[in-house]
């Protein structure tokens, strides 16, 4: 890997991760034009450079995220992420038991882009039917509503789901309105992805050269401002606008994968 696929991927991952359009199936579908391979730093690039991203959520969140100091409702904050621990439950769970098996088998194109089709028709129905709404912020959503919302989260091993579009539709479908559904989608990529990162740390660290090490400070950088930027362009956008153009993104972008990869 050069500098410059490392900021290409970096952008991808920075546009992508909190955008429900599946950002391990953006990065293994421009992993393969990159001509990567299987390398273990190539894999362990792609993990890495996602923790720099959890750092833009705390930024942008940091006043509701900080249990202490001037102007701080610590209840509200300690609550949350109460919240946040109990629906990381399930994938902490799973994710240790299945995720290893599950990318071994799943780890490819095609599934990425049924798995794009299945989730944008599903984030259609889910807005034309009128879903959500019920609770308008994270402070209404109960603690039983978030363990089923880290359920959902679990689907996200599979490559192409989205974590944040499984989050989000599992958040809807319980009665979060948008903008409760993000925010909540957007904490708990705070333990999902720090602890997915770590165990690759832990797995790679150690052997990681001097310039691997240069090319994963560039791509945390480049993804960090890139997913703040993100994180605040999709907060004002659910406001005012519903998910159906990322839906028929999800479904367009599938559509094509299937149709020049696969079929012709």
């Amino acid at each position: 890997m050069d500098y410059l696929k490392a900021v290409i991927l970096a952008i991808v991952e920075g546009v992508t991760e909190f955008l429900p359009i599946s950002s391990t199936g953006h990065l293994i579908l421009v992993q393969d034009r990159l001509a990567l391979g299987e390398s273990d730093f190539a894999k362990a690039f792609i993990v890495m450079i996602q923790f720099p991203a959890i750092l833009s959520v705390v930024l942008y969140f940091w006043k509701e995220l900080r249990p202490f100091g001037r102007d701080t409702d610590t209840k509200a904050s300690l609550n949350l992420w109460l919240k946040t621990a109990f629906a990381f439950l399930p994938a902490a769970v799973l994710g240790v038991l299945l995720n290893d098996r599950i990318e071994a088998l799943l780890d490819n194109s095609l599934t990425v882009a049924v798995a794009l089709v299945i989730g944008g028709i599903l984030l259609l129905a889910i807005e034309y039917r009128g879903l959500g709404g019920r609770l308008p912020s994270v402070a209404a959503i109960p603690f039983r509503s978030a363990f089923f919302i880290g359920c959902f989260q679990c689907l996200a091993m599979i490559p192409g789901v989205s974590r944040s579009a499984a989050t989000i539709i599992g958040g809807m479908i319980l009665g979060a309105s948008r903008p409760a559904a993000a925010q909540f989608s957007f904490c708990l990529a705070i333990p999902t992805m720090a602890g997915a990162a770590a165990l690759t740390l832990l797995k790679h660290g150690l052997a990681f050269s001097a310039r691997e090490w240069a090319l994963l400070a560039l791509g945390g950088f480049v993804s960090f401002l890139v997913a703040y930027a993100v994180i605040a362009f999709l907060m004002t956008y659910i406001r005012r606008h519903t998910f159906i153009l990322f839906g028929w993104y999800r479904i367009l972008l599938g559509g094509l994968v299937l149709l020049f990869f696969y079929l012709l």
